[in-house]
């Protein structure tokens, strides 16, 4: 087929394939990239194409194999990428979790600072969760003691944290 004729006879072909891409590829910046690649290839691909068949049914098989290997390109390349919303949490604000580590580290500080006796107590019941029968089960000492302790204990390490706060205050 001479160039101007396969020109236009794919040209008056093009609402046509505006059409099946449009039902093909469902947005239609999807069905316009579909039907634009389509004519490229078409055009790669015009000696390929035998005269005396219809020129419609190549154009549509033309156009329906890229948009069968445009969707399994898509389906492998979304195997392969994480989701979106995964994307929108890179570069999220580090302050909270460096002001929880400085904290934690001022908690571990204060509690380092506390007599042995009322650390043990503290330490297992406020960061182990221990009930208090437990503790004292553990540390071979009565409830009374135990709880004790830990009213000390609780004391001297909100005392040392303020005294932390009050240091950073100023």
């Amino acid at each position: 087929m001479p160039a101007d004729m396969f020109t236009a006879e794919l040209t008056a072909l093009l609402p046509r394939l505006r059409r099946l891409a449009s039902a093909l590829a469902r947005p239609p910046a999807d069905s316009d990239d579909l039907a634009q690649a389509s004519v490229e290839r078409m055009l790669r691909a015009r000696d390929q194409w035998q005269p005396g068949t219809r020129f419609d049914a190549w154009a549509f098989r033309v156009m329906r194999n890229l948009w069968i290997d445009t969707a399994r390109a898509n389906a492998r390349q979304s195997a392969r990428r994480a989701p979106e919303e995964d994307g929108l949490n890179v570069g999220d604000d580090p302050q909270p979790g460096l002001e929880a580590r400085s904290e934690l580290a001022a908690v571990r500080r204060a509690l380092a600072q506390l007599p042995p006796e009322q650390r043990e107590v503290v330490a297992l019941i406020t960061i182990e969760g221990l009930g208090y029968a437990e503790a004292a089960a553990v540390l071979d000492l009565p409830i009374g003691t135990v709880s004790t302790r830990l009213l000390r204990g609780r004391t001297a390490l909100l005392q040392l944290l303020a005294g932390k706060e009050n240091d950073r205050d100023n």
